[in-house]
Order: C-alpha cells, then structure tokens, then sequence
C-alpha cells in the first residue's frame, strides 16, 4: 500500500510539471539501410517505412534523431511525415552520397537557427574514416529555437562506428570536446546509435563527464521491456542499450521508452509474420526544458 502511495505522488508531480511546463518528445531511431538480402528476408525498406512512419507520428516525436538514411530514404520519409523537416548530409561526401544522421524536426515547433556536420575522425572538418573505423561517420547537430517560447537548444545526432573500438572511444571524446567548444553552456540534447552500450568505456566518458546525463538514468518513468537492438527478430532479449539520448541538466525527463512496435505481414500464403520496422527499436524520451 505504501508503494502504490509513493508511485501516486510520484505520478501527480509529472502531471503537474507537464501541465505546468511545456513539454517535447525527443527521440534517437536507427531506420536500417536499405539494402536487398533485407528485401528478399521480407524487410525491404518499401514495407517498413509506413510503419516507421507511422510510429513515428503516432509516437509523436517532436524532434529526433536517425542514422542509416539513405538520401533516398529521406525523401520518403519526408513524404510520408509531411509535417517534418531535416538537417543533414551524407557521410561519404557531405552531401546526398552515403548515410546520413539526420535529424528530424516538426516545422511548426522548431526554429532552425543553424546547423553544421563534422566527422567522427582525426580529420573532422571532412568527409573520412577515423581511427580504426570500418566506415565514415558522422555526426550532424543543430542549433533550435522552440517556437513556443523561444527557448534555445542544440541537438546532435552520430552514428558511431560498428567495428573501431578506438575509433567509438576516441569520437566519444572528440564530440564531447567540440559540444563544450560549440555551444558555451547552452541546452544540449546528444542522441545517436552509439554501437557501445550501457557498460563500455566510451560510455562512460559521455555519461560521467559532468555534462551529460542519461535518460534513461534520470527519467521520472520509465519503459524499457528489452535492449535497443533486435535484429529484426522479435524473440532477440537483450539488457544492452547501444542507442542512447542524453542531454545536460537543463533537461527534466519526464519519460523514457524503448519502443517494441511490431506489426504483421504476409509470411507465406498461409500466414502472417511478425515484423518489426527496423533492427533497432527507437528510444523515446518525454522532456521539460528549465532554462
């Protein structure tokens, strides 16, 4: 009985600080490349992005972050999300080729004030792998007005390498570098497939910098019923978060989830399958700014 008391209370003080407070959804959701052995396994990009789309709107994501877009796959997701704009380039030539980290917006509740990209490399100015990177990666951020009430923040978006151990180590350090050379205190928002999870190294030096917090750490509530990477397999149980937000203290979180939207499609003639829209589940976070 004293439990169900406390989650009460706990309960009544996030409706009053959300009816008190303006609130956003923030979130961070790796879509999965478009590619064809995906196709023919029944996971072509064709068939999942409704359902990314979708839960994206109906989730109601403010603002979030992406990784593993083609530029194609931009396009249609800006056509099935009408009410959204991006920022973002490709990796390979900071332009339309390669994968973007794009982040997603909703025109009518964010002022773009500006935006930049730099690379996850000892070269960061340019396109190029780092370290011992299999790939180039990126990292886009973005400079926001909240149209509402003209509060400030940045939002940065990566995708951190899957194979340089160095490589996630050292582009931890170097975005938490150019984040406290860029933005002079101001309001961040960190968000991004991170390839290392909740116990690594390069996790520590974000979350135990003195700047950062996890979301899922500090959230008032929390879902979390699995880990953030399936594998397109809907029995795949994991505790490993590898897609992670954080933001500085400025933020309140009021509610964190790793969302296990599944949806069901023709196996065979005979039967249904279950699918999932990407083999990552997105992260989303429910978020007070007090600045």
């Amino acid at each position: 009985m004293k439990h169900f008391v406390a989650i009460t209370v706990i309960l009544s003080w996030i409706a009053l600080d959300v009816a008190t407070a303006q609130s956003f959804n923030i979130a961070t959701y790796n879509i999965r490349y478009e590619n064809r052995a995906d196709s023919l396994n029944g996971n072509g990009w064709g068939q999942r992005l409704p359902h990314i789309a979708n839960l994206v709107r109906y989730h109601d994501f403010d603002i979030f972050g992406s990784q593993e877009v083609f530029y194609s796959q931009l396009n249609g997701m800006l056509a099935a999300m009408p009410e959204y704009n991006y920022i973002g380039v490709g990796r390979a030539d900071g332009d339309k080729s390669g994968e973007c980290s794009p982040v997603f917006y909703k025109r009518d509740k964010f002022k773009l004030i500006k935006t930049g990209n730099f690379w996850l490399s000892e070269a960061d100015s340019i396109p190029g792998k780092g370290w011992d990177a299999a790939l180039p990666r990126i990292c886009t951020w973005g400079r926001f007005q909240i149209v509402e009430n003209g509060k400030h923040f940045w939002f940065f978006n990566l995708h951190m390498d899957h194979v340089g151990k160095v490589a996630r180590l050292e582009g931890s350090r170097l975005v938490l570098e150019k984040i406290k050379n860029m933005t002079e205190g101001d309001p961040v928002i960190l968000t991004g497939d991170f390839n290392y999870d909740q116990r690594a190294e390069g996790y520590k030096v974000i979350s135990e910098s003195g700047l950062f917090n996890d979301a899922y750490v500090v959230s008032m509530l929390r879902y979390a019923p699995n880990g953030t990477f399936n594998n397109f397999n809907p029995q795949y149980i994991s505790d490993s978060r590898i897609d992670h937000i954080f933001t500085t203290k400025e933020f309140k979180i009021v509610k964190y989830g790793v969302l296990t939207d599944m949806y069901w499609s023709k196996a065979d003639s005979s039967k249904q399958a279950v699918r999932i829209p990407s083999d990552h589940y997105p992260v989303k976070a429910e978020v007070i700014l007090n600045w």
